[in-house]
């Protein structure tokens, strides 16, 4: 049985993972009402029973659906047959059934997680790891990929954490099935084995990989001496050292759960690497922070048409996430050593309104954009006034909260779990929510959503985070009341 402590922080983990760009949801009005463990209880199982009988597909899920059930949405309209691994879908919801498992016992919410897990296995590539979707309308018809294995050919992904999050949730379903369903266990451990042929012997991993990495010089970021607006772009800048939408820090997740559950000591020394290439890839002054991909010399590069080589304010802050995760996890302070130069560059690149460009100008610092000139083609730009609608230029700053976190993590503080009473008012809001079907409904107000559905003003819909997060709290809330 997992400790319950561990499965709250790797819960937490994967919801922050998963989190959609820019959405909040309205809980309802404040309530600081007293709510009965039984009543979390009884909320906590009709919401799976929904969720698992009305809007399950062979056991997956997607981002969205309609009231209705008759759409369904991942990156785009899903198929009746299609699941998305990407969270905040499969890996997601199943790890918010182990979440309600451990906190009620329930055999039907494990039986769900299962469900969730057995999905993962089928769409498994054979690479080894996953890509963002499944199509399951093979696995209803007893199909056979060429070959003879059920597992089809393809590129494994690292991008948004889609990999990651499914060998998360297959290690602790293994676990928590005490290792004996055979084919959930043999297939989290090969997704585990190839995602260690996929590093790099600086320790740093690419976006993609079909088969082992190639041996590359290890080698510290530095500024390129060409012309980076014009010159050194890279067609396939998916297979070179990515740290683009947190990539390093999931894949640091999935290495800490790995080692706590098989005590394998390859996974940690593969995070001790990857500690090291995060250290490598820090830029010198005067910007000691990090870009979002790199080549094999350590140069920042161009991915997408709108991702030139600068430094990155987010996944500056998520690299520095990273190395406190990996410092906490190995007992090396080594891991920390970067990140008061990097806070502190961060500090003075806030811009007017406290948050941080997307991208900083190399070596200038200058904030950097870019400017739709056509459907295709963007230019780079210093004016933020029509910026392109699909990307996110700034984000908000997290250097007060980085400080306070570092400093915690320096003098060896414990994060502290909330209260019941803290999580009272919020518990109450979400039951109060909860319809008759034991559905969470959500309200589209225009807001971004992950996977960017086209929904109707003021449109009703089902969310696979919301539900998730929700399970969470109310576990949470169970949790704690037993303590």
């Amino acid at each position: 049985m997992r400790q319950t402590s561990y499965v709250a922080a790797t819960c937490a983990a994967s919801l922050l993972l998963c989190a959609s760009i820019g959405v909040s949801y309205d809980l309802g009005p404040n309530s600081d009402t007293a709510i009965s463990e039984s009543v979390v209880t009884s909320a906590i199982r009709k919401a799976v029973v929904f969720y698992r009988g009305q809007v399950a597909s062979h056991g997956g899920y997607v981002y969205y659906y309609s009231t209705d059930m008759s759409q369904r949405w991942g990156e785009g309209m899903a198929t009746a047959d299609q699941i998305w691994v990407q969270p905040p879908a499969t890996p997601t919801v199943g790890m918010a059934y182990l979440k309600a498992y451990e906190a009620i016992g329930d055999s039907d919410c494990l039986d769900a997680a299962q469900d969730a897990a057995e999905a993962l296995v089928y769409g498994q590539r054979r690479s080894g790891g996953w890509s963002n979707s499944i199509d399951l309308k093979g696995r209803k018809l007893g199909f056979q990929y060429e070959g003879g294995t059920r597992r089809k050919d393809g590129i494994s992904s690292l991008d948004d954490g889609q990999t990651q999050a499914a060998i998360q949730l297959l290690v602790l379903v293994d676990e928590a099935l005490e290792f004996k369903n055979d084919e959930i266990h043999e297939s989290a451990t090969t997704a585990l084995d190839t995602l260690l042929s996929a590093q790099f012997p600086g320790g740093g991993f690419p976006q993609v990989w079909k088969e082992p990495v190639a041996k590359q010089p290890v080698l510290k970021a530095s500024f390129p001496k060409y012309e980076w607006r014009t010159d050194g772009r890279i067609k396939n800048y998916w297979d070179m050292y990515t740290l683009n939408d947190n990539v390093c820090g999931h894949v640091a997740g999935a290495l800490i759960t790995a080692h706590r559950v098989y005590q394998d000591d390859r996974y940690i020394t593969a995070l001790k690497r990857l500690g090291d290439f995060l250290v490598l890839a820090q830029m010198p002054e005067p910007q000691p922070a990090w870009a979002q991909q790199y080549n094999y010399d350590m140069h920042p590069i161009w991915a997408r048409k709108f991702e030139p080589p600068a430094i990155a304010g987010d996944e500056s802050q998520e690299v520095i996430e990273t190395l406190m995760k990996i410092s906490i996890a190995t007992g090396d302070r080594k891991y920390l050593e970067p990140i008061p130069r990097a806070l502190a560059y961060l500090k003075r690149s806030l811009l007017p309104d406290g948050r941080l460009a997307r991208y900083y100008e190399l070596t200038t610092n200058r904030p950097l954009y870019m400017v739709r000139q056509d459907k295709s083609t963007y230019a780079l730009t210093y004016d933020d006034s029509n910026l392109p609608s699909h990307y996110r230029w700034k984000w908000d700053s997290k250097v007060t909260e980085l400080e306070r976190r570092l400093h915690a993590v320096k003098t060896g503080q414990q994060a502290r779990s909330k209260t019941k009473g803290e999580l009272q008012s919020k518990v109450s809001r979400i039951v109060q929510e909860l319809d008759e079907q034991g559905r969470w409904l959500s309200t589209y107000v225009g807001q971004p959503l992950v996977g960017q559905p086209k929904f109707p003003p003021d449109a009703k819909f089902l969310s696979s985070e919301v539900f998730s997060r929700n399970i969470t709290i109310l576990s949470d809330y169970l949790e704690v009341s037993k303590k």
